[in-house]
């Protein structure tokens, strides 16, 4: 499906202060939250966006700038920015989704790549257009969605030693959280052996919550505690427990929570309900 006009964009580029947002799109609900790491008085080097390309189409992104190397912040804020200029040229030259996307990608590779600092960061986009949805990511910043019902319909993999470990079936979610290297990232954008993995579509049922999050979340949260505050109800009340929560973890956890201060930013999504139509009695 070509891009129709980008309509609207809400970004976050790493403020300071706590930031939330909540929007009702033409495609559906959108909520937002970014913050700082607890223990730094240093900006957020999370950045995201979601972008309404029209009637049925969205995109939503989370950028991650790599902790430890220079320009964290500006790395995560050009990977951002780069995704949503690469939508605006092929929404303009009536190009598909996928290829913007990819784009965007290549774009923010090259010009992290000319800051000439050694910066990195994660990028991933979730692409959604109708009824489907389509992940690209490069990193650990994690795309995921569930049913209602608690059913993961997908979930991408992190590019790390742990999270390719976990994919084999070598170790488990928790044992994956509380590992020595659960900090290694082995793709980044800024790279110049970069590469994009490309997920399936899905379909996406009435009722579905997707995430995107950057790792202050999975770092301080299991799966299953994620699933079970996102799966049903408000998704402003879904923002407030997973931020709750993962502050606590932040602050200190109990003797087997995993706990480790870091910056947090995610994004909700989930479709409007189907309409119910009133049965007229003949």
């Amino acid at each position: 499906m070509d891009i129709a006009e980008l309509q609207q964009a809400f970004v976050y580029l790493g403020d300071k202060n706590p930031q939330t947002g909540l929007y009702d799109t033409p495609g559906g609900h959108i909520a937002a939250y970014s913050a700082r790491s607890p223990d730094k008085d240093t900006d957020n080097e999370d950045s995201a966006v979601a972008i309404v390309c029209g009637e049925d189409t969205t995109v939503l992104a989370v950028a991650d700038g790599a902790g430890g190397l220079p320009a964290a912040r500006r790395a995560s804020n050009i990977a951002i920015n780069a995704l949503k200029s690469s939508l605006k040229e092929a929404a303009n030259h009536h190009q598909l989704l996928r290829t913007g996307i990819i784009n965007g990608f290549e774009r923010a590779n090259h010009q992290v790549l000319e800051l000439g600092a050694g910066a990195a960061t994660t990028l991933a986009v979730v692409g959604i257009e109708g009824n489907t949805a389509r992940a690209f990511h490069v990193g650990d910043s994690m795309a995921f969605v569930v049913g209602q019902r608690g059913k993961v319909k997908l979930q991408t993999v992190d590019h790390s030693p742990t999270g390719f470990a976990v994919e084999a079936g070598f170790m488990n979610n928790k044992e994956a959280i509380h590992h020595e290297e659960r900090h290694l990232v082995s793709n980044l954008i800024g790279t110049s052996d970069m590469r994009i993995e490309i997920g399936s579509a899905i379909e996406l049922a009435p009722h579905d919550t997707l995430l995107i999050a950057s790792d202050g979340l999975t770092d301080n949260l299991h799966l299953d505690e994620i699933i079970s505050v996102i799966r049903r109800g408000r998704l402003n009340q879904s923002v407030a427990a997973l931020a709750d929560r993962c502050s606590r973890r932040m602050d200190g956890a109990r003797v087997g929570e995993p706990s480790k201060p870091d910056d947090l930013t995610f994004l909700l999504f989930r479709r409007y309900p189907p309409k119910r139509t009133r049965r007229v009695k003949s």
